[in-house]
């Protein structure tokens, strides 16, 4: 059965950003004495929030970082983003693939509003995803592993939280997921198919989405929404 909401998670599944990003994480906690690998950066904090990455220094390390410590970080990864951020590979000819089914769907994401207006102007993607269909952890009072993000997704857009499906790369995602009611594929690509196990299945191919989703497969090139 066709989904009645996709719900896409940004970074990692729409634009392949999770190492620009995490690069530049572990590099400034590690700068201010917190001492952070790159492998770190990801089974840390993959898929959260930065008021999550403040709590886990402040209870692990004991070190509360700098009021301009989310306004550094953010400079360092647009720049990234400037510089060499891409599309995830085929998440195109899946976004293609919905237009032509008719299948809603949405982005829902820990990253500000601005980092996620960057990161589809960067890749061309902007055109899929008006303001309207835009949803940021900005928007709500807990983001992933709470469900309220994907929750408020489903609400704007009028769609029973039973009818949705969740496309996630992290554990925090997954988490959400399953806590909101709605079924999750894990995109395992970059992430270790065992840190996404609570997932209703897992894929490593942006090719595979589409039948997991029930609209068949497609051939690349299909022109999509707004682009």
């Amino acid at each position: 059965m066709k989904p009645g909401l996709v719900l896409f998670d940004n970074d990692g599944v729409l634009v392949d950003s999770e190492p620009i990003a995490n690069r530049a994480l572990a590099g400034l906690l590690t700068e201010l004495g917190v001492p952070t690998s790159y492998e770190d950066s990801l089974r840390d904090y993959l898929g959260g929030t930065m008021a999550r990455v403040h709590t886990i220094v402040r209870e692990r390390a004991g070190v509360t970082l700098p009021d301009d410590f989310d306004h550094v970080y953010h400079e360092r990864v647009f720049a990234g983003f400037r510089a060499e951020l891409r599309a995830v590979a085929g998440i195109a000819d899946v976004l293609a693939a919905l237009d032509l089914a008719g299948v809603p769907y949405c982005l829902a994401s820990s990253g500000t509003h601005e980092r996620i207006r960057l990161a589809l102007t960067r890749t061309d993607l902007i055109g899929h995803f008006p303001d309207a269909v835009r949803f940021s952890s900005q928007d709500v009072a807990q983001g992933k592993p709470a469900p309220d993000l994907f929750l408020h997704a489903a609400a704007t857009m009028g769609v029973d939280p039973a009818r949705c499906v969740v496309i996630e790369d992290s554990p925090l995602g997954v988490e959400a997921a399953r806590a909101a009611g709605m079924t999750v594929h894990g995109y395992a690509a970059m992430t270790p198919p065992e840190r996404l196990a609570d997932a209703d299945s897992l894929f490593k191919d942006m090719a595979d989405l589409p039948e997991l989703l029930g609209i068949g497969t497609v051939s690349p090139g299909f022109p999509g929404r707004g682009i």
